[in-house]
């Protein structure tokens, strides 16, 4: 799957000409300039992130930034965008902890397990969906499903960090009932801590929307120095502590058949989510600037960056909207502005680890809120309500993320979604044609008074797709049409809405057929769609003619029908 601006063959033989949306490559110094300068920029967002991030997985420190630095080049490697930054994100940390880590577990050390098997079967899936040619998959995942799942997980990871800056535990998982716990626990806040991600907050919704300075970074440092000034152990404020980077293993943990069970199926939910999450910034960003990308591809890629993360112990990773925004608005003009963002975090992680760990938690928990304060924007619903239409899973899924959690909310929004498609879809909305005055159009009677109906033909037109939710009823309503038109000799039905045919819906047709023919009724189907049309004609037999199913136009079939019918009546006199 390949998504570009519409081009003729002629521009596809042509790489030196572009369309409109396309835009001509900078000389190479030029180019390769812009993506040092993009990597610089984006690595001093990117690495304070990676260390918030996995805060909220309940992971080690070192964790993001494996999974920062595995993403960040093996996507460069393997992948087709250009701007797409692939690290670990706030979506996956909340999803790892939601599921892997939310489960009992014997120990940390166990769950850190479960956690890299976790990250590695999600990369195992995903290159076995590209090697499937599955690009189109983020598709069963609708829009408004997105949307509301979206706001609903940032808000549930900011009501999660709230504990952090007030430093004070917490007994629930879930978003409400955190929150109560919250200011139940008010008398017990700790005020120095309190303070620390209010200063945090106020740094980094001031910098960050008034300059182009990272914000995260200018946080990081000053709480950093502050470090040297003040024990936050001695006000009770924690501290990152030890990021140990000494000790990393490679390869698969050892874990038991049921367990590596579990994986493959959270992992398929994670492998879901991080693509839908992935793919939506990578294609966003190839349309804006007419580039062209493979999904398929991009599957590998984001596989490849998976698994050798989880390998490395670290977390899951993705193409974030937001750190991919930032390295478009860095100037960046290939993957290499990826390679040098890697480049320039593995110095400061060389040169400036000791110093990280002296970064206190309400700091971290403050860099988090403002990086997911991004999609808290009640403007992303606004359109559904103007277009009045999925304003009910839109609700829907936000509400289920709060209340059922990340994983399980996402999987009742699609549900909810699928349900509410269905219902549609099965309403028996029939419409009754007749002949738009002067012209050789058909139209709905209901809709165009000057439509006549034609003497002796009853002509319907099902508004869905027939299939074995709504055949049924979609017939019923015909018969019931059927009972109240005057004298009628032919029923005629345009199935131009219906692409195919199941079983069920052929065993209806096969029966109305027959009802037709006990009461005399001559039965045509008209505009049949080539799939259906051959699916009806291997069904075709005495009860049901070949002669009756049609793919012309019903102004063809009603000239032949009153043809046949003079000509009959002609015979008869």
């Amino acid at each position: 799957m390949f998504i570009s601006p519409q081009r003729s063959p002629a521009d596809l033989q042509r790489p030196e000409q572009f369309s409109a949306l396309e835009e001509p490559p900078l000389p190479r110094p030029q180019g390769v300039r812009r993506d040092v300068l993009a990597g610089l920029s984006i690595a001093g967002l990117l690495l304070p992130e990676a260390v918030a991030y996995a805060g909220i997985a309940n992971l080690p420190p070192q964790a993001g930034l494996i999974a920062l630095l595995a993403g960040l080049v093996v996507y460069a490697l393997v992948g087709t965008s250009r701007f797409a930054i692939v690290s670990a994100t706030s979506s996956s940390a909340a999803v790892l902890a939601a599921t892997v880590l939310s489960e009992p577990a014997s120990n940390a050390l166990a769950q850190l397990s479960l956690a890299a098997a976790l990250v590695a079967t999600t990369g195992v899936l995903f290159m076995l969906a590209g090697a499937a040619r599955l690009g189109g998959m983020s598709d069963f995942i609708a829009r408004p499903v997105l949307r509301g799942f979206t706001f609903g997980l940032a808000l549930t990871i900011l009501i999660k960090e709230l504990p952090k800056i007030a430093a004070v535990p917490v007994k629930h998982s879930d978003a409400p009932r955190i929150l109560v716990e919250f200011f139940q626990q008010a008398a017990h806040w700790n005020p120095y801590s309190v303070a620390v991600g209010a200063v945090a907050l106020a740094i980094l919704f001031g910098l960050g929307r008034r300059t182009r300075l990272p914000a995260s970074v200018v946080v990081i440092v000053l709480s950093i120095a502050a470090s040297y000034a003040f024990d936050w152990h001695r006000y009770g404020i924690a501290s990152v502590g030890e990021i140990d980077l000494q000790n990393i293993s490679f390869g698969l943990p050892v874990l038991g058949r049921s367990q590596w069970m579990q994986s493959a199926e959270l992992g398929f939910a994670l492998m879901l989510i991080l693509y839908a999450e992935s793919y939506g910034s990578i294609r966003n960003f190839a349309l804006k600037h007419g580039d062209t990308v493979s999904a398929n591809r991009d599957l590998v890629a984001l596989g490849c960056a998976n698994l050798v993360s989880g390998l490395l112990h670290g977390m899951p990773v993705g193409a974030g909207y937001s750190a991919t925004s930032a390295n478009e608005a860095a100037g960046a003009q290939s993957r290499l502005a990826g390679v040098c963002a890697a480049v320039v975090v593995g110095i400061i992680v060389l040169v400036l680890l000791p110093e990280l760990a002296r970064t206190p938690e309400p700091v971290l928990a403050a860099i988090v809120i403002f990086a997911v304060s991004h999609s808290l924007h009640p403007s992303v619903f606004k359109p559904y309500w103007t277009w009045h239409r999925d304003r009910l899973v839109v609700i829907a899924a936000l509400a289920a993320v709060l209340v059922l959690g990340v994983l399980h909310g996402l999987l009742a929004a699609i549900g909810v979604s699928l349900l509410l498609t269905l219902r549609k879809l099965s309403e028996p909305n029939v419409s009754v044609l007749g002949r738009l005055r002067g012209t050789h159009d058909f139209v709905d009677i209901s809709a165009h008074p000057d439509a006549q109906p034609i003497p002796g033909l009853l002509i319907v037109r099902p508004e869905v797709p027939l299939f074995f939710a709504n055949t049924e009823r979609v017939l019923g309503q015909v018969r019931a049409l059927l009972r109240d038109a005057g004298p009628v000799q032919t029923v005629m039905m345009s199935l131009e809405e219906t692409p195919d045919v199941d079983g069920s819906a052929i065993e209806a047709l096969r029966i109305f057929a027959a009802e037709c023919r006990s009461r005399n009724l001559r039965l045509v189907l008209v505009r049949l769609k080539p799939r259906a049309l051959r699916a009806l004609q291997r069904a075709s037999d005495d009860v049901m003619p070949a002669d009756t199913l049609h793919e012309l136009s019903v102004d063809e079939c009603v000239s032949s029908v009153k043809g046949a019918q003079a000509s009959g009546a002609s015979t008869q006199t």
